[in-house]
């Protein structure tokens, strides 16, 4: 057995601790955050450049000044500032998020931590705090709250839509076209022949076009979908529409960790409706199957189908809107939609739509 020389492990020492100079360098470098300490009254008795940029002042503006400057004129009325510091006191730190006030009178919407500072002998030497502008960051939830309440309005809206005009085609022009065939009827029982056999044939021709607009209704509001929920919604459908109308086999697989809103469960249940109409027309598929799952705060849902893979929009602009109408619906909802479809392999279309729960607001309008 040969000896083979083992590589040398080189053995580090111990980084020196960081001094006091650096820390206080590094402290008063950060400029993401406002770091400053207060005296056990709570008057300002350091303060960094990261709080000069957030608050605004100058360390020889604010030195000495009372920390309860940069709360909004009803927190000083109410003594929250006082409030905090006791709190701090008696449970170690606070943490809080709310409005406060910049040199220039602005207001920027903070978080911030008061942690009680001690010495060895157990006596309260100030508190250390620390400053965020959460400013953008509540823009932004804002923002996706508006969207989200833009596109809830939007829904309603277009379902409201939908429904109104399948009740007017319920309500009218369908009872009009079968009072209509009946009155054929009852003609071609009374004239001979060959105006009785024409007037059948016009007969069957207004019950076609009757059964037409039926399924146009029930496109229009299928049941169940604002009674029941997404699962109900869909299983009925597919039971009704998949097996009963056009004879397919399918199977539906579902796994969501909570119900979706109303306008989240009616998005996804338009475009897995469109996407199985879409089979019925060019696929040529024996079967399809459905599968919806929760995803990244999300629901993540797949319409698989076993036909030619033909692409969906070849017959033209009528079934080319279709596409367009499932990806514009479900990125309007702040989603993703794709379609892998192969020849012979048959077509896959898939999508996530996000699914988040309801957001309470408080009383100054935060999330």
């Amino acid at each position: 057995m040969t000896w083979q020389p083992q590589p040398r492990t080189e053995v580090r020492k111990p980084a020196a601790p960081l001094s006091e100079a650096a820390f206080t360098l590094l402290v008063q470098g950060v400029l993401d955050y406002g770091i400053f300490m207060l005296d056990p009254q709570g008057y300002i008795i350091s303060w960094n450049a990261g709080a000069e940029r957030i608050k605004g002042y100058r360390a020889s503006d604010i030195m000495g000044q009372h920390f309860s400057v940069f709360y909004p004129p009803e927190d000083q009325a109410s003594g929250k500032p006082g409030w905090e510091l006791e709190t701090a006191v008696a449970e170690g730190r606070l943490e809080d998020e709310g409005w406060r006030i910049r040199k220039d009178g602005s207001r920027f919407w903070a978080n911030v931590v008061i942690t009680a500072l001690w010495d060895e002998n157990g006596v309260l030497q100030g508190f250390g705090k620390v400053t965020r502008d959460m400013s953008e960051r509540r823009a932004a939830q804002h923002a996706l709250i508006e969207r989200r309440r833009l596109f809830d309005h939007l829904v309603q809206a277009q379902e409201t839509e939908r429904r109104r005009i399948a009740w007017d085609v319920h309500d009218d022009s369908i009872q009009a076209m079968v009072a209509v065939g009946m009155r054929l009827e009852l003609l071609a029982q009374r004239v001979p022949e060959p105006h009785s056999a024409e007037l059948l044939r016009l007969d069957a021709t207004v019950r076609e076009a009757v059964g037409r607009l039926r399924s146009l209704t029930f496109r229009l509001h299928p049941p169940g979908i604002d009674r029941h929920g997404l699962v109900d919604g869909l299983s009925s459908h597919v039971e009704d529409v998949v097996a009963g109308s056009w004879g397919m086999a399918y199977s539906f697989d579902h796994r969501l960790d909570h119900e979706p809103s109303p306008e989240t469960a009616i998005t996804i249940f338009r475009i897995v409706q469109e996407a199985l109409l879409n089979v019925r027309k060019h696929a040529g598929a024996s079967r399809v199957d459905i599968r919806v799952t929760s995803a990244d705060r999300g629901v993540l849902t797949r319409v698989t189908d076993d036909g030619n893979g033909a692409p969906m929009s070849r017959d033209g602009a009528r079934d080319h809107f279709g596409v367009i109408e499932m990806r514009e619906r479900a990125e309007t909802a702040g989603g993703w939609w794709s379609m892998d479809s192969r020849p012979g392999t048959g077509t896959t279309v898939e999508f996530w739509v996000p699914n988040p729960l309801p957001v309470p607001a408080d009383t100054d309008g935060a999330p």
